[in-house]
């Protein structure tokens, strides 16, 4: 069969399939090894099984949404997720292979098996169908793709390093009490033990407000209509704003239902598998509209005008609280967290002048971080759109001059 200039072949005869040996609890979180489970979160373990060049597919998922990753090195894997790695390097290219398989998902989405769990079979995988244009092809249509990807990761670890740099200001500030002007500061007896003179415990209910978002159906969602949905995708799983994760809602809501930039959501319902999503607080980062509307399982919390914004927000990131409050979730299969529990969290509150002085100091650091997510949403937007031109070979790069990286050569 010939898909544009490409002949398209069937994984069977192609590749190799190998499932992982390890149940989900091998997960270690100072493990030395990334561990591929069916997750889209790749998590760390002692061991490894498979050392190579590798795709690395899950094999179950609730929603037929099914992980697909790229990794060359030592690694291991959940008892249901698949390891691809190809016959023949010469006849199909294990990263190009990577890319053919991103454009099969929603068609393994539609034909997997299963009711209460979506399951890939191997002879579903083995009669999946991808393009395989001659080697050179591949190799120069992963070096584009792959390009994007490195781009999008390197932005990715320059948000994290700048992430730790504020929180590593705000344990300093704030846990050590090492703030300017400690030096002079005289310190007191509390029930949390000595704090700086001036500085009180308080409740996260004297603080800020909070706002409860919005119920809605399935049909009020759309790709391009209406306004910014905020919801649980939005929120990274150790807390953060993703805006790759946006909808959009066409429904009706009230004003105490919107968010704008800049302003705090936080996920108090958690439906995955690795209960990490519950009492994480993101940061809205820059809408295409004035506001954006948020779901049911997020909280809007507003600072109530005693210390800014962006100290409430290292507060709810970075002091533990996630972690504390967390603990009075509630919920079998889902995870469910009542604002009350959110209002009585303890702390101790600096005077207005210090928690501004530190958000003058941080919120730099997180605009940054916002304008690299930004960057990261036009580099995935673009690579998609170009992603399917090229596996299909409607945009021939076969005799396009390409530096491809040693190693893929």
């Amino acid at each position: 069969m010939i898909v544009n200039r490409y002949q398209v072949l069937p994984l069977e005869g192609l590749v190799n399939f190998k499932t992982g040996k390890l149940n989900s609890n091998a997960a270690k979180h100072d493990g030395v090894y990334p561990f591929f489970t069916c997750s889209q979160e790749t998590y760390r373990t002692d061991t490894w099984s498979f050392d190579g060049e590798y795709v690395l597919l899950a094999g179950n998922n609730a929603a037929g949404i099914y992980p697909l990753k790229y990794f060359n090195g030592k690694f291991d894997a959940y008892q249901r997720t698949y390891a691809i790695n190809t016959l023949n390097e010469k006849k199909l290219n294990t990263r190009y292979l990577y890319y053919a398989l991103r454009l099969q998902l929603e068609l393994m989405k539609s034909i997997s098996t299963g009711v209460a769990t979506k399951f890939l079979t191997l002879s579903l995988l083995n009669s999946t169908q991808v393009p395989v244009p001659r080697i050179p092809t591949q190799r120069k249509i992963a070096a584009i793709l792959s390009a994007y990807d490195d781009l999008i990761e390197n932005n990715q670890r320059r948000i994290k390093i700048l992430e730790e740099m504020a929180q590593n200001l705000y344990r300093e500030w704030f846990v050590k009490f090492r703030f300017p002007g400690h030096e002079n500061t005289r310190f007191v007896d509390s029930t949390l033990g000595r704090i700086p003179e001036g500085w009180q415990l308080s409740l996260i209910s004297d603080i800020a407000i909070i706002h409860r978002g919005r119920s809605y159906k399935g049909t009020e969602l759309s790709d391009k209509e209406g306004k910014p949905f905020i919801n649980l995708k939005c929120i990274e799983r150790d807390g953060g704003f993703r805006s790759s994760g946006l909808k959009r809602y066409t429904g009706v809501f009230q004003e105490s239902q919107t968010v704008r930039a800049g302003e705090i959501v936080m996920a108090i319902t958690d439906m995955t598998q690795e209960r990490r999503i519950v009492a994480r607080a993101g940061r809205v980062s820059r809408l295409d509209a004035d506001f954006g509307v948020i779901s049911m399982d997020l909280v809007r919390i507003a600072s109530r005008g005693r210390i800014s914004e962006t100290f409430l927000y290292a507060l709810l990131r970075w002091s533990g609280f996630a972690d504390e409050v967390k603990q009075h979730a509630n919920g079998a299969n889902v995870l469910h967290l009542l604002p009350d529990r959110i209002n009585e969290y303890s702390f101790i509150c600096p005077p207005a002048e210090i928690a501004e002085l530190f958000g003058n100091n941080v919120l730099p650091i997180l605009t940054l971080c916002e304008s690299l997510e930004q960057r990261n949403v036009v580099l995935r937007r673009t690579r998609d759109l170009l992603l399917p031109k090229l596996i299909s070979g409607e945009v021939d790069v076969s005799e396009l001059d390409i530096t491809i990286p040693e190693e893929a050569a």
